[in-house]
């Protein structure tokens, strides 16, 4: 019976949400899929990419034009970090979502929630971040949301945005669109984000001079679009390379075989991962992107992204085979093979 008990709680099988529930694993996944989706009826317009897709974002055809959306929540301790803070993450966790669907961010709209105490200064440092970023690329924040909850009802702040863009007349860039035999390209050293924000928590602490990969991609995406196709992409947030991997294996219908000693990790991060006992694939990271390429297309397009400030690292690191659906593998350093699982939840929470 105790058995029984934990193995459904390791499913996320329970009357009760979860921490886990909520870090962009297989858990969140499920409880998305069966209490959210499953209880809306109409999920799509006029034959766009909708919640059936499980995308970045959704589509909606409009007289002539496909507009993009894609709606994010914020939430991360510390809220100011090296590289960046909650504001600077808002603001690219939208653009990153439409990039990934190839779309040109246009336009942003957010809501802020704060605790009743929060400075009025670190207020505005947010604010002046969000503006920075979006004067970056290039997008106008259009509307926005402020509430205040009382003293010890919310941690801190949280920020939720919905960004919008065009596809200027390409099709989107769906995580269902590997193919066997396309390439997988990563843009740069993974973990970064996820072992910062680690570095910070109280009771884990320790010396790094990593700072936070946190940026936005559009500029990378857009780079790539004279110089090939680019059949799918994902930034791998919440459950890192690993569960980015192993959602457009699953959602493609192929398997993705990636080279472990072609991963870009940089040495402290895989130093920090031992220490602390985490996975590197599994770490969040808010300045990547993983991308499908057709073959014949992607030494062009992997030079395309290098010349680009967030794709200076970049390397392809496997490739797509239709046997073995579903899964992704890794050869090893060593010679082996090992199959790349989802992760159940993110190791540690309020990561983004």
């Amino acid at each position: 019976m105790i058995i029984d008990q934990v193995y459904q709680e390791w499913r996320g099988v329970t009357d009760r949400i979860q921490l886990s529930h909520g870090a962009g694993g297989t858990m969140m996944n499920d409880l998305i899929r069966s209490v959210i989706i499953s209880n809306i009826s109409k999920r799509k317009v006029a034959g766009g990419a909708g919640l059936d897709e499980f995308d970045d974002g959704a589509t909606m055809p409009l007289d002539g034009a496909e507009i993009v959306v894609s709606s994010d929540a914020h939430t991360v301790d510390p809220i100011f970090f090296p590289g960046g803070d909650i504001g600077k993450l808002a603001v690219c966790g939208a653009v990153n979502d439409l990039a990934m669907m190839g779309a040109r961010p246009v336009a942003l709209t957010d809501t802020v929630v704060v605790e009743e105490g929060f400075p009025i200064g670190d207020l505005k440092k947010i604010i002046l971040s969000m503006n920075k970023t979006i004067e970056g690329v290039g997008m106008a924040l259009i509307h926005g949301d402020f509430k205040v909850m009382p003293k010890g009802k919310l941690d801190k702040i949280i920020i939720s945005t919905t960004g919008i863009g065009l596809l200027d007349g390409r099709k989107p860039i769906l995580d269902s669109g590997l193919k066997d035999g396309d390439q997988i390209i990563v843009t740069g050293p993974i973990g970064d984000h996820g072992i910062v924000v680690a570095s910070l928590r109280g009771g884990i602490s320790f010396r790094t001079s990593i700072i936070s990969d946190v940026a936005p991609l559009w500029q990378l995406m857009d780079a790539t679009m004279g110089a090939g196709e680019v059949t799918a992409a994902k930034d791998p947030t919440r459950g890192g390379l690993a569960m980015a991997m192993n959602e457009m294996a699953a959602k493609s219908g192929v398997s993705v075989w990636i080279r472990e000693d072609d991963i870009p990790i940089r040495e402290e991060v895989r130093g920090a991962c031992e220490m602390l006992g985490l996975e590197p694939l599994e770490l969040v990271c808010e300045g990547r992107a993983v991308f499908g390429v057709r073959r014949e297309d992607a030494e062009g397009i992997l030079r395309a992204i290098r010349r680009t400030p967030e794709g200076r690292d970049a390397r392809i690191i496997g490739s797509v085979r239709a046997e073995k659906a579903g899964y992704v593998v890794m050869e090893t350093v060593v010679g082996g093979r090992r199959v790349v699982t989802p992760p159940l939840g993110e190791p540690t929470p309020r990561i983004c």
